[in-house]
């Protein structure tokens, strides 16, 4: 993992600006000698910002800059001139990208639209000058007021892909393998478990022009929500999909007891995954006989969507595009439900 491209969680140290001083001044020219206040506020200091960008797919960007400190508000200014604002810094991140606080873990914001522009730390506001303190009673005040403070603490950018379609099984049961067959993304493949380290994203292709997005999330053990495996690492991936693809391969000893470790891994991780709409495709079936799908259809239980329509399910090959067809008509049929 510390060579991967895909980076989906980074902790970084964020300070932004401190509010300018507000000045202390007094009018004086050729003519004037002892006139009146007239020193300007103080500028407000930088906001450290967060901004949506649909073509960012990674935090790898903020891997090493573990540090951002924005700039301190310029001081005020004799003949009222108030000091220059302090430089925003503007945090580029993909969409679905969550900032939480790290000590109370709390979710600060959700950037979910291209352009979405939050404010993570606020900067300091500029102090006000003498000339603002001018009474009728007052009418020489030598004081001014110093700028905010900055505000810093420790941030957590999190990465939650956003996918039409979430591609859920064991490690091995080739959700790779279908992924690079009905899209052009180019997942690594090998015939061992956790061939997959980071999620993988396709475009896959649909009727008039249409398309659908696949997740291929790396695979779940019994006691990932516990954090076996790759754990709860990629789990929360799949909380983002509006449609769940179990992908259970056919030469799996027991189909029902595969099925059921996967959906209880989802449940103990998050109950509103139980919400999702689900479709079950058994893979490697290029082999099957009718008779014997028809078997194996009838050891899986019957899987009841929240709606309370039963999920559907499709015999699939990867290898020899066997019924990839109607896997595509399904998942359509399911996202628009």
């Amino acid at each position: 993992m510390a060579d991967s491209n895909f980076i989906d969680y980074v902790k970084i140290h964020c300070r932004s600006g401190k509010g300018g001083a507000g000045s202390v001044h007094f009018h004086r020219d050729r003519i004037t000698q002892n006139g009146g206040p007239d020193g300007g506020d103080g500028g407000r200091g930088g906001h450290v910002k967060v901004l949506g960008n649909s073509q960012l797919w990674t935090l790898l960007h903020l891997k090493y800059q573990k540090h951002i400190i924005a700039d301190s508000g310029g001081g005020g200014k004799g003949a009222m001139k108030t000091g220059a604002d302090g430089k925003d810094i503007i945090i580029e991140v993909p969409l679905g990208t969550i900032a939480r606080d790290a000590e109370s873990n709390e979710i600060v914001f959700e950037i979910e639209e291209h352009g979405q522009e939050e404010i993570l730390l606020k900067g300091g506001r500029g102090g006000k000058g003498n000339t603002f303190f001018k009474t009728a009673t007052k009418q020489a005040p030598k004081f001014a007021q110093p700028g905010e403070d900055h505000e810093e603490g420790w941030k957590v950018l999190e990465l939650k892909l956003i996918a039409d379609v979430g591609l859920v099984g064991f490690p091995n049961a080739g959700k790779s393998t279908l992924l690079s067959v009905i899209s052009a993304a180019k997942p690594e493949i090998a015939n061992y478990p956790f061939t997959t380290l980071v999620p993988n994203l396709g475009m896959v292709s649909y009727y008039d022009n249409k398309s659908i997005i696949v997740a291929d999330i790396p695979g779940i053990i019994e006691g990932a929500a516990e954090g076996k495996g790759l754990g709860l690492r990629f789990l929360r991936h799949i909380e983002r999909n509006s449609v769940l693809l179990f992908l259970i391969p056919a030469d799996t000893k027991d189909l029902q007891k595969e099925f059921d470790i996967l959906m209880n891994e989802l449940q103990k991780y998050n109950p509103e995954l139980m919400h999702k709409r689900r479709v079950i495709a058994i893979s490697k079936s290029d082999m099957l006989d009718e008779e014997l799908m028809t078997e194996m259809k009838n050891e899986l239980p019957i899987d009841l969507n929240s709606n309370g329509s039963v999920s559907p399910v499709i015999f699939i090959s990867s290898q020899s595009q066997f019924q990839l067809k109607e896997l595509k008509v399904e998942l359509w049929k399911q996202l628009n439900a």
